[in-house]
Order: C-alpha cells, then sequence, then structure tokens
C-alpha cells in the first residue's frame, strides 16, 4: 500500500472515530435520571384485587385472559376455563415484583435491550386490565437478565442462566429497570393458562373398546376391583395374560390433557370414525370416549361424554344396629353429594374437544390381541434365557448357579 492510500485510510478512520464519539456523547447527553429506586415495587402503589384480566401482547400474537362472573377463561381457547391457581401464583409475583437495579439508558440503547413495543420490535407487553377492558398497568418487557449480568437471549444462545428481566412501565424511560423475575410464563401460549383439572374414571367395572377394525375390538368386565379381568366371547384359543389385563384397572384414573381444539374438524381430526370406548365403573358412571386420529407429537384428539345411575337410596345391612343408622345414613348423603358433584363436572367436559398425550390414552388404543400371551417358539433359542445352540463355554458358571463366570 503506497504511504498516500495509508494516510487517507488513517484519515477516514479518524473521521469515523470521531463521528461515533460524538454521536455516543449526543445519546449519552439524552440519559435521564432514573425515578425509581432499588427495591421498589414496580407497580407502585396498587391493588393488585382490583385486576379482572390481563393481555398479553408479542408480535402479531396475543393472550386474553379475563374474568367472567365468578369464573376466569381464556378468549382464545372460547372462554375455556383458565386455571384460578396459576392467575393467583402470577398476580402475587407481579404485586411483589421489585426493582433489583435502576437503568439509565438512552432511547437508542432501548432496541437492544427488546425494550421496544411489540408492533415495532421484540419487546412484550403485558397489560393489567380492569373490569372495563381499560388497562390499570401496562409493563413492557424486555431481554432476560443473566447471572453474568449480561441480557440473556435465549433464542440466540444467550449468556447463562436468566436471573431477571429488563422492563419499564407504562413505556417511561425513567422507570427502566432489571428486575429479580424472568417472568418466563409472560407469552402469547393459551394452552399454558387453561384449568387442567380433568375427569377420572374410578374403579372400572366394565370397558368396551370399538375400534374401527372390529376384529381389534373386545369387552372386558370383572366382578369386583380385587377380582380379574374376564374377556367376553374369547375363542378357544384366546388366552387372556392378567398382567396385560390389568392396566384396565386404572385405565383414565388421572387423564390430563395439553389443550383445547376450538371449532374443531371433526373428518380431520379421525372423530367421525374414531375408536370408541365405553366405561363403567362401580359407582354407577357410564363414560363415553372418542379417540381419532394421532396428531403432532404423538398427541390424538378426544371427545367425551359423561352419564352416571347413582344409588339414591341406601339400604340397612341385615344385622344394622339402630344407634348405627343415624352414621351410616350421613356417610351415604355425603358420598352421594360427592359424586352428584363429581357428575355435574365432569359433563361440563362434553362441549370440548380435548388434545392429549398418547400416554394417557393408550390403553384406549390397545387391540385385542394386545391382550394375549406372547407366542413363544417351541424349543430352546436365542434370547430364551438359555445357551445358543453352537456356543460350549466349559467353565461357566450360568447366573444363579453359585458364582462368577470362570474365565480361567
Amino acid at each position: 500500500m503506497k504511504g498516500k492510500q495509508l494516510l487517507i485510510l488513517i484519515a477516514a478512520l479518524l473521521v469515523l472515530g470521531g463521528a461515533g464519539l460524538y454521536l455516543r456523547r449526543q445519546d449519552d447527553a439524552k440519559l435521564t435520571g432514573s425515578r425509581v429506586g432499588m427495591g421498589q415495587k414496580v407497580l407502585g402503589e396498587f391493588d393488585i384485587n382490583s385486576v379482572a384480566g390481563f393481555r398479553i401482547r408479542a408480535g402479531s400474537n396475543q393472550l386474553n385472559v379475563v374474568r367472567e362472573g365468578d369464573a376466569w377463561v381464556v378468549r382464545e381457547r372460547a372462554n375455556y376455563p383458565a386455571s384460578f391457581a396459576n392467575l393467583a401464583d402470577f398476580l402475587r409475583k407481579l404485586d411483589d415484583l421489585k426493582v433489583t437495579r435502576p437503568l439509565e439508558v438512552g432511547p437508542s440503547r432501548l432496541a437492544a435491550l427488546d425494550l421496544v413495543a411489540p408492533d415495532q420490535g421484540n419487546g412484550v407487553q403485558l397489560e393489567l386490565l380492569a373490569a372495563d377492558g381499560k388497562a390499570l398497568r401496562s409493563l413492557l418487557l424486555g431481554k432476560s437478565h443473566s447471572r453474568a449480568g449480561a441480557e440473556d437471549n435465549s433464542q440466540a444462545g444467550g449468556g447463562g442462566m436468566a436471573n431477571g428481566r429488563y422492563l419499564m412501565v407504562g413505556g417511561d424511560i425513567k422507570t427502566a429497570a432489571v428486575v429479580s423475575d424472568p417472568l418466563n410464563n409472560v407469552e402469547t401460549r393459551p394452552e399454558e393458562w387453561l384449568d387442567k383439572e380433568f375427569f377420572k374414571v374410578e374403579l372400572p367395572r366394565r370397558v368396551e373398546l370399538i375400534r374401527p377394525e372390529a376384529t381389534n375390538s373386545f369387552v372386558l368386565s370383572r366382578t369386583n376391583e380385587f377380582s380379574e379381568w374376564q374377556l367376553a366371547d374369547a375363542k378357544p384359543e384366546e388366552k387372556v395374560e392378567a398382567s396385560k389385563t390389568s392396566l384396565f384397572g386404572s385405565v383414565l384414573s388421572a387423564p390430563t390433557f395439553t389443550d383445547v381444539r376450538v371449532n374443531p374438524d371433526v373428518a380431520a381430526l379421525g372423530l367421525d370414525k374414531p375408536a370408541l370406548a365405553k366405561i363403567t365403573t362401580t359407582s354407577g358412571f357410564s363414560y363415553e370416549i372418542k379417540v381419532g386420529k394421532v396428531q403432532a407429537n404423538d398427541e390424538y384428539p378426544i371427545q367425551l361424554s359423561v352419564s352416571a345411575e347413582l344409588q339414591k337410596e341406601r339400604v340397612p345391612g341385615k344385622d344394622e344396629k339402630p344407634e348405627d343408622k343415624e352414621k351410616l345414613d350421613k356417610e351415604f348423603k355425603d358420598k352421594l353429594a360427592k359424586l352428584e358433584q363429581k357428575l355435574k363436572a365432569e359433563q361440563g367436559y362434553a362441549k370440548w374437544t380435548y388434545i392429549v398425550s398418547k400416554w394417557t390414552i393408550e390403553p384406549i388404543l390397545k387391540n385385542r390381541s394386545d391382550l394375549f400371551a406372547d407366542k413363544k417358539a417351541e424349543g430352546a433359542g436365542p434370547g430364551d434365557g438359555g445357551v445358543p445352540p453352537g456356543f460350549n463355554i466349559p467353565g461357566l458358571n450360568l447366573p444363579g448357579a453359585g458364582g462368577l463366570p470362570n474365565l480361567k
């Protein structure tokens, strides 16, 4: 490089450096003193009980969880009930949220911290709403703050475990601060806010599975919770294995779901030609569960209906003493009241289409052939626990024969 060119290059670098320094000083001149202090409540003086809903916006996505009468619902899931426990924890967390470090930043720095409105950048807007839908408080959430002290953009690799988050209150740059909670659940995922309480099958006594292929259908029944399941219309060669039918004793005893499908396309989900489970319990409950085609992530759509024939009157015991009658009558009435409450709650699930995991619904996906003992090949062979033909290992002590293999 010629000397003249080198001088020109150096001059250009000095000009660019000077311009950068000038712009930096201009930006620093715009810095305004923070008006929040360490340990100060982010929401300030605020009655958290006045909140009647919240809205989260991120990009073009939006989530609305609001109070309807005495219930909280998720708007984006056709007003499906929201989890009150999750809501209560969330609102308490916001009420207790405190500033761990006030920030003094210029406007040009906000984008780097994602403290930009969702329609303009990567910020997340959280609004706490009054009963009339107006915002009581508005928080703009930016990047997570890592333990290393730098912002953590997890999608880009990040810098350590997040221990806080950048935010501003009401879009006011003077409220920019770091808080001690990363607020990871502030996202536009409606399924995360649904009440996951679900129906529960208790002590089934008869299970009928009707598959689209008739040869895969079957009926199992038992006389009580301690007896073995019996296969209806079993053929002479069909030997049911108790270890394979025992799982029906707890079928759908603790199911859960991942999401609900709004305005479901029944044909696309396979619910027009479903596998159907009919389950009756010792207490008189009857469940009909339709299972559609497998979806993404090995999940299945299901629809549910529930009915019950409950015993309304107690039959006194043969040798029942008069002094026991009042106690036993009360116990019966209390149990009946709980069963009626359970029936009412579970019948409310009938109007929804649920998405459940394969693990939840797996027993209903069984075929008739899955109930029988595995057929074993005649004679000894590889995999039957013995030594494969053609192998003769002198001095080998097999497990259970009194020691470790003799390798000498």
